[in-house]
């Protein structure tokens, strides 16, 4: 798994996109911090994390798209699967890799709370618990993108398909909001991402959250480690 991490981070920054990820992800969060805090005088950066969900389903599947759709397309994907790594391994090195590169930028917040200090008192509990949901989304998020990628080898088709699935899962709740038969909106509203996601922006920490998008992660994963287990085996 380690040799699979390094190579895919290697990847990243020796090709456009660690750049172009990292960058427009700055830009809008930036963007947004200048908007609702600068601009406003306000420490509390909620608004900021709030923005941060949607900025992740935009740009996390430009981050996943060719984690194993370029490997298809290059044809090196029989390599990597007779390679002497576990299937396990070598979605976990590129889950991990995309992984590093969402903490990396998601990790400007603390920068923009080291700035607000200098003007205000910062909840610095508050901002950690909405970090922790920042990545746990993330999280979530990249195991989907990565599992989409590998059902197909066009990049293009990976990103769309990933952006659209994400987008589903953010409007759970719109659908939720039409649905009459009340088990089955209940059902909706339990597995709404941004509901769970709200609720760390507003200061509160929700254990079963925590363990919804943990498992979401883990599922998605698994199920990438089966689409390669058949390819292996056809």
């Amino acid at each position: 798994m380690g040799a699979i991490y390094r190579r895919e981070i290697g990847a990243f920054f020796s090709s456009s996109i660690a750049y172009i990820f990292l960058a427009v992800f700055y830009i809008f969060s930036g963007l947004f911090f200048s908007l609702d805090n600068l601009t406003a005088g306000s420490t509390n950066l909620s608004g900021v994390f709030s923005t941060l969900f949607f900025i992740s389903i935009f740009l996390i599947p430009i981050l996943t798209m060719r984690l194993f759709s370029e490997e298809k397309k290059q044809r090196t994907e029989q390599g990597l699967l007779t390679a002497p790594v576990s299937l396990t391994g070598i979605v976990l090195g590129k889950y991990f890799a995309a992984l590093t590169m969402f903490l990396i930028a998601v990790s400007i917040v603390f920068i923009y709370g080291l700035i607000l200090s200098l003007f205000g008192t910062v909840a610095w509990l508050t901002l950690i618990s909405n970090y922790l949901a920042v990545v746990l989304v993330g999280a979530a998020f990249i195991a989907i993108g990565l599992f989409v990628s590998s059902l197909t080898e066009n990049q293009v088709a990976a990103a769309v398909g990933g952006i659209v699935c994400l987008a589903m899962l953010f409007l759970i709740d719109v659908i939720a909001s039409f649905v009459k038969i009340g088990w089955l909106q209940s059902l909706l509203y339990d597995l709404s991402f941004y509901t769970r996601y709200y609720e760390f922006t507003c200061g509160i920490f929700n254990l079963s959250s925590v363990l919804f998008y943990l498992s979401t992660a883990v599922l998605f994963n698994f199920f990438t480690v089966r689409v390669f287990e058949k390819r292996r085996w056809s």
